[in-house]
């Protein structure tokens, strides 16, 4: 007899859950009371998210998996031996836990609340749970490699699985931002160089090309594609100069490199959960990992400009 499968199962906390059961937050509570227009779909998405997890967890009891439970997807750290990690939210709550999952580690996204929540990595969402948990621990569920994003820090490395985006900018969003960008190729050769004032720049791999980078104007990539596209929020251009590195992509060997004119410079990475501080002369180099995730169920092809949006960074 085969040993059962181990699953993790990562699920979100429901802002019902932080706002209300954990926090207390008084000045929520009376919005709900009073069904005010801001929190009118919390208490239903709590509802339906609640629903989803008992179903995520009835769908492995039939199929006598061994899971693992957490409700922290920042904190992850997928168990030696899992054969596959379920995520239960949305995309935001997916691209949080894929930060602790290996390339060997398949992924299989749950949308908890598909009325209120994107889930455009999810292959699975409430009503559909356990065909496609079956699917997935059968293997017959197609696998999609993503790339993701490594980045460094003045030759020191502080992350490799950037799956959506980097947003480079000053601390304050009012405050403009300056740097060099430059295009470097193998053995350090510099392809293209830019001395840029704007609102920040985003730096992603084809996984977030749906999200902030399509909203800044830049292209939606094939999820097969191994480039990184750069794209600048709002170029600073008072006498109608043209940025020649508005928008563009890099090629495998190649890494996107910003040096800072700023004294009080933020990095962030997948959101905003995950900051780094950037002072003036420091370096920041984006380049393509070599660990992809995998993801399950994902529909091949090309995404067009119509394509779904993804999230960017919040845990959804």
């Amino acid at each position: 007899m085969s040993p059962p499968p181990r699953v993790s199962v990562v699920v979100k906390r429901s802002m019902w859950s932080r706002w209300v059961d954990e926090e207390h937050d008084e000045r929520v509570t009376t919005l709900l009371d009073a069904k005010d227009e801001t929190v009118r779909r919390v208490r239903q998405a709590h509802i339906d998210h609640c629903e989803t997890v008992e179903e995520v967890g009835r769908a492995l009891g039939d199929v006598g998996a061994q899971a693992e439970w957490t409700t922290h997807p920042h904190k992850f750290q997928v168990a030696s031996g899992s054969d596959l990690v379920i995520t239960i939210g949305g995309d935001g709550t997916l691209l949080a836990a894929s930060h602790g999952i290996g390339r060997d580690v398949p992924l299989l996204g749950v949308n908890s609340a598909p009325a209120s929540s994107v889930g455009f990595f999810c292959a699975a969402k409430k009503g559909t749970v356990r065909d496609s948990i079956e699917a997935a621990l059968r293997g017959s569920l197609r696998p999609t490699e993503l790339t993701r994003m490594r980045v460094d820090l003045n030759g020191r490395l502080l992350h490799t699985r950037v799956l959506n985006e980097a947003l480079f900018c000053h601390e304050s969003p009012a405050a403009t931002s300056r740097y060099i960008l430059r295009i470097v190729g193998p053995r350090n050769v510099v392809v293209a160089e830019d001395e840029q004032k704007s609102s920040g720049i985003w730096v992603g791999p084809a996984a977030g090309s749906t999200a902030a980078q399509r909203s800044a104007g830049g292209s939606v990539l094939p999820l097969s594609s191994r480039q990184i596209q750069y794209v600048v929020r709002e170029p600073y251009e008072p006498h109608r100069e043209v940025f020649h590195m508005a928008v563009g992509t890099v090629e495998i060997g190649q890494c996107v490199a910003l040096r800072s004119k700023m004294r009080h410079a933020r990095l962030f990475l997948d959101g905003d959960h995950i900051m780094h501080e950037v002072s003036i002369g420091d370096s920041v180099t984006l380049s393509a990992a070599d660990e992809p995730l995998l993801v399950l169920g994902l529909a091949r092809g090309d995404r067009s400009q119509d394509g779904q949006r993804g999230q960017t960074g919040a845990v959804a």
